[in-house]
């Protein structure tokens, strides 16, 4: 067979911009009567007849709202002219668990089947972000996307986790391996959800709020610094502002980064990240997501500090706010086989892990200061096990 080379090949080229809305809406009990937020989300898409719902809830919550469901009923009842419910709703555990389980995905693509939803009805996801990742995946992926309306719970789901466009469950002991980008059909966030934390998922969403505000506000992050006192003793007022603003930060950036569905790879919002997603695993999920994320921020903190790109102050200022918080900046996991780069038990399979994820070049966010972040391709692993041992030096194990 002989191939001419100087054959000419053909292509067609066409650009396609797709536009669609981000709608994020900030309420108080949601499912009250009198509250018409969820009725007014579901006929913004101008249909006139009712449409299907099927709500999938996170077990968790209902410990403390054990109404709820009997309250969602009542809701969709009285606005029957708007939405109705096709099925009962779906409880599931929340926590990484959901994400660890793909029977689980099974079980909610069964529901979406038996209840005869159609890519116009839509699937309510009530919970902590675990939860709303599972749920977003199995709606991308039922009849190519059903409308996901997001109901987060948690301080870490309503800044951060709830309002993005990833969904994903784990798989091969790696975090989100299976996952879509599909953004929701809204948001809503209720405060009166964040009532019945207990003190640990309270703080653990703060770290998400840090880590944005270290990358790309500043102001943002000497807010959360000198409101360290209300947020340890449970301020809404100063909570809420902080979501707000974490919301605001996720939307601009999905908005105008010009890659919001990560097709390069740069994963800036993941800032603290590829720690974090390992000790996760390593911890088998003693840790929360948050808490890890805090551990993460601080490790990358010194190292840009290590390597010259941080400054002394807002490297301890950086760990201090943390601190105050009451995280534990240090866990014996950090330092387990960390000469053994192979090892599964190694931190730094993280790296690999976070490059994989991407399927390009090793690519981690770093602090030049306070409110600026930059991208770096290689790191140092010296520096980064002396990172770890001035974490050592601070610890309160967890």
């Amino acid at each position: 067979m002989v191939i001419d080379i100087k054959q000419k090949s053909t292509l067609i080229h066409q650009r396609v911009s797709v536009t669609f809305n981000y709608e994020v809406y900030f309420t108080q009990n949601l499912f009250e009567l009198k509250n018409p937020t969820l009725a007014q989300v579901i006929t913004a898409d101008g249909e006139t007849k009712p449409k299907k719902v099927v709500a999938v809830i996170d077990a968790g919550i209902l410990q403390y709202q054990p109404e709820l469901v009997k309250q969602l009923v009542a809701y969709t009842n009285f606005y029957a002219e708007i939405l109705a419910i096709a099925a009962q709703p779906m409880i599931i555990s929340g926590g990484e668990a959901a994400k660890n389980d793909r029977t689980l995905l099974e079980q909610i693509h069964e529901l979406i089947e038996a209840a005869g939803l159609c890519r116009h009805s839509y699937l309510l996801a009530i919970g902590g972000g675990a939860v709303l990742d599972l749920v977003g995946y199995a709606a991308a992926t039922a009849h190519r996307g059903i409308r996901l309306i997001r109901i987060p719970t948690t301080v870490l789901a309503q800044n951060d986790s709830g309002v993005g466009v990833k969904n994903g469950i784990n798989a091969f002991g790696k975090k989100n391996f299976l996952g879509t980008f599909a953004p929701p059909y809204a948001v809503v966030n209720d405060s009166a959800f964040l009532t019945t934390l207990d003190d640990r998922d309270w703080r653990s969403g703060i770290a998400e709020a840090i880590k944005v505000a270290l990358i790309k506000d500043a102001n943002f992050f000497y807010f959360i610094h000198f409101h360290t006192v209300a947020l340890v003793q449970r301020d809404m007022d100063t909570m809420q502002e902080i979501i707000y603003r974490c919301a605001q930060l996720h939307l601009e950036h999905i908005a105008n980064s010009g890659d919001p569905f990560e097709m390069g790879s740069s994963r800036p919002l993941d800032f603290g990240h590829w720690a974090a997603h390992k000790l996760e695993h390593l911890t088998n999920y003693r840790l929360r997501h948050g808490e890890a994320v805090a551990i993460g921020i601080a490790l990358d903190s010194t190292y840009s500090y290590l390597v010259g790109l941080l400054n002394y102050s807002d490297w301890q200022r950086i760990l201090n706010t943390l601190s105050a918080l009451g995280f534990t900046l240090y866990v014996p996991e950090l330092a387990d086989k960390l000469s053994q780069l192979e090892h599964p038990h190694c931190l730094f399979r993280g790296l690999t892990e976070f490059r994989e994820h991407l399927g390009g070049e090793l690519t981690l966010t770093l602090l030049q200061r306070i409110g600026k972040a930059i991208e770096v391709h290689e790191v140092d692993l010296f520096l980064y096990r002396k990172a770890i041992s001035l974490l050592r030096e601070l610890r309160v194990e967890f």
